[in-house]
C-alpha cells in the first residue's frame, strides 16, 4: 500500500498541440500547417521523413520531469493515433505505461476536441481520485485556463508544460508551476538558423559586372583574330561551368546528419543507468538550487519513478553508493556519518 504522504501525479498531454506546436518551433513559424497536406498525402515522402524526425518529441523527458513530483498515478495523450505523424509515438508512450485516448475529427483539419475532452477527463478524475496531489497538463492552449484554475480551486497542484513561443502566457500564468518543453532534461533544443543567404547575393553583385567587363572586352578582340573559334570558347565554358555548380549544389544536400542523432542513443545497461542519474540529477537541482546538494536516497527514489526496473544489484553495485562513485566523473559524493548526499559535478 502506498503512502498517504506521498505525493500522487496525473498527466494529461495534449498530443497534436505539442507536436505541432514543437514541429513549428523547429521549422519555423506556422510550418506545419504548410507542410500539413504533404504529411497527408506523401506520409513515406523522404524529405517529410526527414523533416518530422527533425522534430521529435522526447516523450521520456515529459514523463520523467513528471515523475520529479511524485508517483504517477495516471497518465493519458490525447490525439488521432490513426494519423502517420502521431502513429510514431505509439511505441514510446506503451512503453512509458501512457493511455491512449483515441480522438477521430469530425471533418478534414478539424479539431478533434481534445482540450474538451482532457477536461472533462481530468475533472472526474479529481472527484473519482481524491488523493492527487498533482496534475500535469502539457499542452500550451488558452482554452486549458479554466482547467488550471478549477484543480486549483478543488486543491491540487498544477505544473503545465508547453513549447516556448507557442504558449499563451494566460495558461502559464494560470498554473502553481510552468516549465517549458525545451528546458527539460533530455530535450535537444533546436539549433537557429544562421542568417548566411544574405552572405551570397552580395557576391554575385561585385562579380557579375567585373565578369561582364572582361567579357565585354574581350568579345570585340576575340572575332579580329580566329571568328569562328571565337564562339565556341564561350560556349563550353558556360557549361562546364553550369555542371560544376550543379555538383557543388548536391555534394552538400547528401550528408543529411541524421545519422549523429542516433549515435547518442545508449547501446548497454550501464549507459542507460547514467543517463538516467544525470537526469535526475539535473531535475533534482532544478529544484533545489545548482549548487545544493542532494539526499542520496532521494535521487535513487526520482530514479525508480522514472524507470521501475532499475536496480543498482542488477548492475552489479552492492549499494547505491557504489553506484555514485563509480559514476564519479559526473558525480560529487559526500558521506558524513549516515548521510549521504550527492550533487551533479560542473562541467558535466
Amino acid at each position: 500500500m502506498s503512502d498517504p504522504q506521498d505525493p500522487r501525479v496525473a498527466v494529461y498531454l495534449d498530443f497534436d498541440n505539442i507536436v505541432i506546436s514543437w514541429y513549428d518551433r523547429v521549422h519555423g513559424r506556422n510550418a506545419y500547417g504548410k507542410d500539413r497536406q504533404r504529411i497527408t498525402e506523401n506520409p513515406n515522402d523522404p524529405d517529410v521523413i526527414e523533416r518530422l524526425r527533425g522534430a521529435m518529441i522526447e516523450v521520456g523527458a515529459i514523463i520523467d520531469y513528471a515523475a520529479s513530483f511524485g508517483t504517477l498515478v495516471l497518465t493519458r495523450a490525447y490525439a488521432d493515433w490513426s494519423s502517420h505523424v502521431n502513429a510514431e509515438y505509439r511505441s514510446q508512450l506503451v512503453a512509458r505505461a501512457v493511455d491512449l485516448v483515441q480522438l477521430f475529427p469530425a471533418a478534414a483539419y478539424a479539431k478533434n476536441g481534445a482540450d474538451i475532452r482532457l477536461a472533462v477527463d481530468a475533472v472526474e478524475d479529481m472527484f473519482r481520485l481524491p488523493d492527487l496531489t498533482h496534475v500535469v497538463i502539457v499542452a500550451g492552449d488558452s482554452d486549458y485556463v479554466p482547467l488550471a484554475q478549477r484543480c486549483k480551486r478543488l486543491g491540487r497542484y498544477v505544473i503545465g508544460v508547453g513549447v516556448a513561443g507557442s504558449t499563451a502566457k494566460s495558461l502559464a500564468a494560470a498554473c502553481d508551476e510552468f516549465e517549458s518543453y525545451d528546458s527539460l532534461p533530455g530535450v535537444v533544443r533546436p539549433v537557429p538558423k544562421q542568417a548566411a543567404p544574405p552572405a551570397e547575393p552580395v557576391t554575385p553583385q561585385v562579380t557579375e559586372p567585373v565578369a561582364s567587363r572582361k567579357t565585354a572586352d574581350a568579345e570585340p578582340a576575340a572575332p579580329r583574330a580566329t571568328p569562328d573559334a571565337a564562339p565556341e570558347a564561350p560556349a563550353t565554358k558556360p557549361k562546364a561551368a553550369s555542371k560544376g555548380r550543379t555538383k557543388k549544389a548536391t555534394k552538400p544536400a547528401e550528408p543529411a546528419a541524421p545519422a549523429e542523432e542516433t549515435e547518442p542513443t545508449p547501446t548497454t545497461e550501464q549507459e542507460e543507468a547514467t543517463l538516467l542519474l544525470e537526469r535526475a540529477l539535473r531535475l533534482g537541482h532544478d529544484k533545489a538550487g545548482a549548487d545544493e546538494w542532494l539526499h542520496s536516497s532521494a535521487v535513487k527514489t526520482h530514479m525508480r519513478r522514472m524507470d521501475p526496473s532499475f536496480s543498482e544489484k542488477a548492475l552489479g553495485y552492492r549499494s547505491f553508493s557504489d553506484f555514485l562513485k563509480s559514476r564519479d566523473d559526473i558525480t560529487e559524493l559526500e558521506e558524513t556519518g549516515h548521510e549521504r548526499v550527492v550533487r551533479l559535478r560542473e562541467g558535466a
